[in-house]
């Protein structure tokens, strides 16, 4: 199983140009996953331009390039302000070099609704699911946790005390709780006693050590072995950690639990899209429709800006808002039929009843 959520190891003086950004990125905290983004974007930047060194570049070929992504490309909202983001990251924090106010096309294509599944669609779901993948995403929707999050949780994560789980470097690179549903309590036990068996055989094999990063592996250079570090749901294979080589058990691969997924949403007659981030729209919608208040939902998703989880509330049932359709209010076809004929007097020989 690779290890691709690991940053690669790079030199303490990098001579290629990306890997100068990519230390420059470290240096600064961001997360593995901005990195990869911000560099992304910024090799597409160099190749639209011929290769050329973004020091011989400048504004205008920024509004150029955005324009392109826009007018050629068809790109969301989102995916421009992404690269906007990874553009001015380049020039003014890495080169320190000032670019003027932008003037470029926007993107077109708007900001998407997100996916969410009914409770009744979610009960389908979950009854298409088995073992691990059915506890995964049942903490996904219990919890409101994405993917990568729920993927990097470890044993020690798990607060049965406090009723909370530890969300460590979610999107952002922040910490935050969430919710432990108390229905999971006893799935998530029975998955902490699979840990502890399958860590006692990589250990007696010579193995056992999990992937802390760099910073925590040397304040705590003995955690690696200890249970409470290794990763609640791991692979069932292992691999080789990109920055030492060391044979190590990370954690199952997202593509395996997205397979999972699209398979029981085909099998449940679901016509949605087969998304593992429908289930943290779906906690967020629900909540909302339950009577929680933005603020805590906010808390609880991790999100750094209120308008982010606002979303929800263009998705959330009307219906138990008070809102009844106009079509709802109309009597069905035949009704008001029936309703002459049941009304009309009877005759008998005796007249009139």
């Amino acid at each position: 199983m690779v290890m691709d959520d690991v940053r690669p190891r790079i030199s303490a003086q990098p001579v290629r140009f990306l890997d100068r950004l990519r230390l420059h990125i470290r240096q600064n905290g961001l997360a593995f996953t901005t990195e990869q983004t911000y560099v992304h974007w910024v090799r597409r930047f160099i190749c639209f331009h011929q290769k050329r060194h973004p020091q011989e570049l400048g504004s205008a070929e920024v509004e150029h390039f955005l324009t392109h992504l826009s007018q050629q490309r068809d790109c969301s909202v989102n995916t421009q302000r992404v690269a906007l983001n990874a553009l001015v990251y380049l020039y003014k924090r890495f080169l320190g070099k000032e670019i003027d106010d932008l003037t470029f096309s926007p993107a077109r294509r708007p900001r998407r609704l997100p996916v969410v599944y009914s409770r009744s669609e979610i009960s389908a779901i979950l009854s298409h699911l088995r073992g691990v993948s059915r506890l995964q995403v049942q903490l996904m929707y219990g919890a409101g946790l994405r993917v990568a999050e729920l993927l990097s949780l470890r044993v020690k994560d798990i607060d049965f005390g406090s009723h909370n789980i530890f969300v460590r470097g979610g999107k952002g690179n922040k910490d935050r709780t969430t919710i432990l549903p108390q229905s999971l309590v006893p799935g998530l036990k029975r998955q902490i006693q699979r840990v502890q068996i399958l860590h006692t055989q990589d250990l007696a094999e010579g193995l056992g050590e999990a992937y802390l990063p760099d910073a925590l592996a040397r304040k705590y250079p003995n955690a690696a072995r200890e249970t409470a570090w290794q990763y609640l749901f791991p692979a069932s294979k292992t691999s080789r950690d990109p920055r030492t080589g060391v044979e190590r058990r990370h954690h199952l691969h997202p593509s395996a639990l997205a397979k999972q997924i699209r398979r029981a949403v085909r099998a449940a007659g679901i016509h949605k899209p087969a998304r593992a981030h429908a289930f943290r729209h779906s906690f967020a919608t629900h909540l909302l429709e339950a009577g929680y208040d933005l603020r805590t939902i906010q808390e609880l998703l991790g999100h750094t800006d209120i308008s982010t989880t606002e979303i929800y509330t263009h998705v959330v049932n009307r219906g138990g808002k008070g809102v009844l359709s106009p079509v709802d209010r109309m009597q069905p076809p035949g009704v008001g039929l029936q309703l002459q004929k049941r009304e009309r007097p009877s005759v008998s020989l005796h007249g009139t009843e």
